[in-house]
């Protein structure tokens, strides 16, 4: 007796599980870089005491005893520099403050390092000129998950690899089939076109799982980085932020010919939301007038969604909005990809 067979949205997702494992550099783009890219930014910005700060000292008569006064500072890293070398380092950005004698500061007051620079500076040169403090304040160091730069970065590379997979997962495979020529002869049998689409989010849900496990556990082991939160409510905020952007890349890819096209595409959209929605980060820098704007990008809603879970700990009532958010594009997406998509 012959075995039932299987429904054709298995044997679907099935197929695309197999073409996922026979392309290396997707199984790297999924896995390794992102990796590569925590470990390397992780430790550029671990926890450790800040790199002294770069400043000139134009030589003249006190010189020297402007430069020694200035070393005595935890922060600063006094030079002496003739006045045309140092005018052409402050230029090129290799000093942040250049002093000269009178005192006189000379300094781009739009860099924050320059600012720094140009108070510390001066808190160093009264001091050695004999003033007294009358306030001595104590201090209180204080390190915990959450505050740390790696701790805002891991959940902003868990959302761009969403974000990755789901479109590049949906709208590179379907350009790449109508390329071939794969759409033309399957407009022939009587498989569903809802199913053939719903094939390629389901398969990539199976390595998004994975992708994110990999990550969370990558930063967890090696930066200390844990999940305060619910893991059943991190895994619906990224189940969610897949479907939101695998129906982004249907819509982008429901009627695109070629893969210069699709790729000139993605590209188009993801490149500003890496930029705006805080994945290396905040978006907290831009104006006010766009930040309602940003706020409305998918990944800005899954970053804030991620990070809410991973380092506050938040409920469902926190992150309920950035998930509506997120159901809202998937849905228009896959609505409206599915009904303008072509087979040719």
């Amino acid at each position: 007796m012959s075995e039932k067979p299987r429904p054709p949205i298995l044997e679907l997702v099935v197929v695309r599980t197999k073409e996922f494992l026979r392309e290396t550099e997707a199984m790297f783009w999924v896995f390794g870089f992102p990796l590569l890219l925590a470990l390397a930014l992780g430790f550029a910005f671990r926890a450790k005491a800040p790199d002294k700060i770069p400043i000139g000292v134009v030589a003249g008569p006190h010189a020297q005893e402007h430069a020694a006064a200035l070393a005595k500072s935890p922060v600063l890293l006094p030079r002496v520099y003739s006045v045309e070398e140092g005018r052409n380092a402050l230029r090129l950005g290799r000093i942040s403050l250049l002093v000269d004698d009178g005192p006189t500061f000379r300094f781009d007051p739009t860099r924050p390092d320059s600012r720094t620079a140009r108070i510390e500076a001066d808190d160093a040169l009264e001091a050695a000129a004999g003033r007294r403090d009358v306030l001595h304040p104590h201090e209180e160091k204080v390190t915990q998950q959450g505050s740390r730069y790696i701790d805002f970065l891991m959940p902003g590379l868990v959302g761009m690899n969403l974000m990755s997979t789901g479109m590049w997962g949906m709208g590179f495979a379907i350009v790449n089939a109508r390329m071939r020529k794969l759409l033309k002869r399957l407009v022939a049998t009587p498989m569903r076109k809802s199913h053939y689409i719903l094939s390629f989010f389901l398969g990539r849900m199976i390595w998004l799982t994975l992708e994110v496990v990999v990550l969370v556990l990558f930063g967890w082991l090696v930066f200390g980085v844990r999940v305060n939160g619910s893991i059943a409510l991190l895994t619906l905020v990224c189940l969610v932020g897949g479907y939101g952007f695998s129906g982004l890349g249907l819509l982008l890819a429901s009627r695109v010919k070629t893969i210069e096209a699709i790729s000139g595409l993605m590209n188009l959209v993801m490149v500003p939301m890496w930029i705006c929605s805080g994945v290396f980060f905040s978006y907290e820098r831009f104006p006010d007038a766009v930040k309602p704007l940003i706020r409305a990008l998918p990944l800005t809603a899954l970053n804030d969604a991620l990070r809410a879970v991973i380092n506050d700990a938040a409920g469902f009532p926190q992150v309920m909005m950035p998930i509506i958010v997120l159901a809202a594009w998937g849905i228009v997406g896959f609505a409206i990809g599915i009904r303008i998509f072509k087979w040719q």
